[in-house]
This record gives structure tokens, sequence and C-alpha cells, in this order.
């Protein structure tokens, strides 16, 4: 496993915005449009919650990973990546999760 994978996944997901929707899956999702990358991303998250439900953790680990998946599409459709949501997370360490949502509200 790569340390970098979700920065190497980026890159291929930024490739794929220029690839055949015939011959892409990313691509095709591309194409679509953003309701039907948001559409997958419910999809998985679903998924994710029936896997951890039946508490299978190889279900679980197939589920989160096609949800992380398709949230990267999202991100990378929106111009964003993964360096955008671990800056962020990175951001958040040290702060308490009720004081982090309340100073978003403000």
């Amino acid at each position: 496993m790569s340390d970098n994978v979700l920065v190497e996944l980026a890159v291929t997901l930024e490739s794929r915005k220029n690839a055949d929707p015939c011959t892409s899956y990313v691509a095709s999702l591309y194409d679509k449009g953003l309701d039907e990358i948001l559409k997958k991303i419910g999809e998985e998250a679903t998924e994710v919650i029936i896997a951890a439900k039946s508490g299978e953790k190889t279900a679980i680990i197939h589920e989160t990973a096609d949800l992380w998946f398709h949230t990267l599409v999202m991100l990378a459709q929106q111009g964003l990546g993964p360096g955008d949501i671990l800056s962020e997370l990175d951001r958040r360490v040290g702060i308490s999760g009720l004081e982090e949502k309340v100073s978003r509200q403000k």
C-alpha cells in the first residue's frame, strides 16, 4: 500500500476528466454531472450503513472504499482534492468536536 494512495488516486481522477465516457467509468460520472455523482455517494453511504449493521468487516471495508472513491470523484469534479480535506482535519486536531461545530455556525 502506498502512503500516497489518495494523492495517486486524485491524479488519476483528474486525468479521467479528459477521458472518453464510453471507456472510463469515472469519465462517465463526470459526463453525467454532479447529480449523478451525488446519487452514487448516497448509494454508497447506504451500503456502508448496511455493511456496518451486518458487522462483516470485509463488507465494511469494501463499501467504505467505494464511498471514499465516489467522494473523491465529487471533490475532483468540484475542483478539490484529498489535500483540502486532510488540511481541514489537521486544523481540527485538538479541538473539541462540539467547539468546532459551534465555530462553523457563526
